[in-house]
């Protein structure tokens, strides 16, 4: 199974660095997600270890290489990334369109084969999207249209999958099926699934491993449980808040102060929130 890590890595758009000398070890066979405050790099560190942004320093390793040295096809076989409200063609099918993550393994010696094949029906199968292989993707649902663009993920069979904020957009509804999704894949097939996500709730309960960008930096990495604390949320986020544990799952669970119809009376809201 391929290892994905930065080493020092320095990432920016122009004259603007947006993260400095980073090095992050994605845990192999787990669920990684990046969380932090808007524009605190957690998407442009996703494009960087896609090679979809070239760092200003350092080197994104994959199985031991500098991605950056590496063919396009080769990174293609090894890793997948699903981008932030990807778009769609007009008039494309489920089917067509999931039949691109097979595109890596497509050359002038090697045509469209039976592994494609097995490859393409087993995503389908995956995503619940047999019975919708022949309808448009403009046509879906919006959590349908997301397992379509998942399903063409999984159908290029890689070991490591990044997702730019894949519930974006997204009910709660279709939140949870999408996070069940990835859940079940990595358990069942042992897939290391990294993925960038606002809700704190959600990512403690799916997320193996956290890492926290502040600063221009990480300000923390770990399992939720150990990381994720008032203090955590107050630094991060610079929101006061109480840390429980959810009531179903045991993970952490952040219940912000604010103002609500039921509001808190001054004195609660004015004590130390407990750390736990």
């Amino acid at each position: 199974m391929n290892n994905l890590k930065t080493d020092h890595v320095t990432l920016g758009y122009g004259e603007k660095t947006i993260l400095n000398d980073l090095n992050i070890e994605v845990p192999k066979g787990e669920i990684t997600v990046f969380v932090g405050g808007n524009g605190c790099g957690k998407s442009t560190l996703l494009r960087s270890m896609a090679r979809l942004l070239k760092p200003h320093s350092g080197n994104v390793v994959l199985d031991g290489k500098a991605i950056s040295k590496m063919s396009t096809k080769s990174v293609a076989q090894q890793l997948a990334i699903l981008p932030q409200s990807p778009v769609t063609p007009e008039g494309l099918t489920v089917l067509q369109l999931v039949k691109q993550g097979r595109y890596p393994y497509q050359n002038w010696f090697k045509q469209w084969s039976q592994d494609d094949e097995d490859a393409v029906e087993q995503a389908l199968r995956d995503t619940n999207l047999e019975e919708l292989k022949e309808r448009t993707v403009d046509s879906l649902s919006g959590g349908q249209r997301q397992r379509a663009w998942i399903a063409m993920t999984l159908a290029q069979d890689t070991d490591i999958i990044l997702l730019d904020e894949p519930t974006t957009y997204l009910d709660m509804t279709y939140q949870i099926e999408i996070l069940d999704l990835l859940f079940e894949l990595n358990e069942r097939e042992g897939r290391t699934v990294v993925m960038v996500l606002h809700d704190l709730n959600l990512a403690s309960r799916y997320a193996h491993n956290i890492v926290a960008l502040k600063d221009q930096t990480v300000y923390a990495q770990g399992k939720p449980e150990e990381i994720v604390t008032c203090k955590f949320v107050q630094d991060v986020f610079s929101m006061t808040c109480n840390v429980t544990s959810d009531p179903i799952f045991g993970t952490p669970m952040c219940i912000p102060y604010g103002r609500g119809r039921c509001l808190i009376k001054e004195s609660v809201m004015s004590n130390e929130p407990n750390v736990g």
